[in-house]
């Protein structure tokens, strides 16, 4: 092989560090110094992935963290008539001055990218099987640096990067798919349900993201929370009916064949993980602690381990804010639906004893957001009967 040939391999076998079992953000930087090795000219590679649901963008990864100008950012897709142009033609944006554009008219992110020194700018939509998943963004601090031959690697890069994060997100969507197409078919067992799961999915990322500076949450933990929060009981899917819908409250026997779902979604949740091929992804025992802890308490009173304090990871402590707040916020066949209100006194009241303190004052400095997706996400009447979460 020639010595030119040689540096070639050497050059593009940096990507092999991808076949390992890495972080999403460490793969992304590996595909970063790869990618610099070759053009030398592109500072930051960041991803948004997009919630069809609500029209979200959230920043999800970035390789400039120190710096990052978008850390915790998401936006409306529909508020960004640049991005939706990149959308709707099916093709990359390239951007060779920023300084160039009308600051008035700009994006929220396009004045962020600019007041943090980057001056070019190419975009690109990621989609897997023509479904849209999000935005792949290569910014340079060096004004005109995208010259085409930089362009052919950017393209080709772009396409690598929309690789690696559909194959982690994807992955992840498809398991919550599938439990979802369960629900349905065991006698639709849960007509709201899927309304309880979408809220407390949204309030357990609005608590993570008021909790992000204070405990060096990035958006990679903040969007794995939001993703894995709606598994938190899917040990109920193993509970028998006549526990499960009986329309009143549980006996002290059935109570305990109710406890029993929290074991029993950990199988599920190490079952399927195999079943997927997804047991050696990242943030897996993020999963489990939600799975397994949600149900602890902080004085220890919880089950199944009795857990107390900071012994309960962080993740099952904001899962369990989230689930108890939409659980006293909902109608049951037993109670009616308590007010935000109502149900934000309660949470102060258990808030250091049960509860995580900060965990229920997150919420509370959310309440604008809280309401937006009671409105957003209300649908019918939960019919699935379970005690009120003590």
């Amino acid at each position: 092989m020639s010595p030119a040939g040689e540096s070639a391999f050497k050059e593009v076998g940096g990507l092999a560090e991808l076949d390992r079992n890495l972080p999403l953000s460490h793969k992304i930087s590996t595909v970063h110094r790869v990618l610099g090795d070759r053009v030398g000219s592109v500072d930051r590679i960041a991803v948004a992935v997009y919630e069809p649901e609500t029209d979200l963008l959230k920043t999800l990864v970035a390789t400039d963290l120190d710096s990052n100008p978008l850390t915790h950012y998401e936006a409306r897709l529909a508020d960004c008539d640049s991005l939706v142009e990149v959308l709707e033609q099916r093709r990359p944006r390239v951007i060779q001055d920023l300084t160039l554009l009308d600051t008035d008219s700009a994006s929220e992110h396009t004045r962020r990218i600019l007041d943090a020194g980057y001056r070019a700018s190419f975009t690109k939509a990621m989609r897997l099987n023509n479904r849209f998943f999000g935005f792949v963004f290569f910014d340079s601090s060096t004004p005109r640096a995208f010259v085409p031959e930089v362009l052919g690697e950017l393209e080709l890069f772009a396409h690598l990067v929309s690789l690696i994060v559909v194959n982690e997100v994807a992955a992840i969507r498809t398991l919550l798919a599938a439990i979802r197409t369960v629900r349905e078919m065991t006698n639709q067992r849960d007509s709201e349900t899927g309304a309880h799961v979408d809220r407390m999915a949204r309030y357990s990322r609005l608590i993570a993201l008021e909790l992000a500076d204070k405990h060096g949450f990035d958006d990679e933990y903040l969007e794995h929370v939001f993703l894995f929060a709606p598994l938190h009981d899917i040990g109920k899917l193993a509970v028998a009916d006549r526990v499960l819908l009986k329309p009143g409250r549980l006996t002290e026997a059935e109570m305990q064949l109710m406890r029993t779902h929290v074991a029993r979604g950990q199988e599920l949740v190490d079952s399927m993980l195999q079943n997927f091929g997804l047991d050696s992804f990242q943030h897996i025992e993020m999963l489990r602690n939600i799975v397994l802890c949600h149900h602890e308490s902080l004085n220890g009173t919880g089950y199944p381990r009795g857990l107390r304090g900071s012994e309960i990871p962080i993740e099952a402590r904001i899962i369990a804010v989230a689930d108890v707040f939409d659980a006293m916020t909902s109608a049951r066949p037993y109670k009616k639906a308590w007010t935000n209100d109502e149900a934000f006194s309660a949470l102060q009241r258990l808030a250091g004893a049960e509860l995580d303190k900060e965990c229920v004052e997150a919420l509370m400095l959310r309440t604008d957001e809280v309401e937006k997706i009671q409105a957003r996400f209300s649908r019918g009447t939960l019919t699935v009967v379970e005690q009120a979460p003590t």
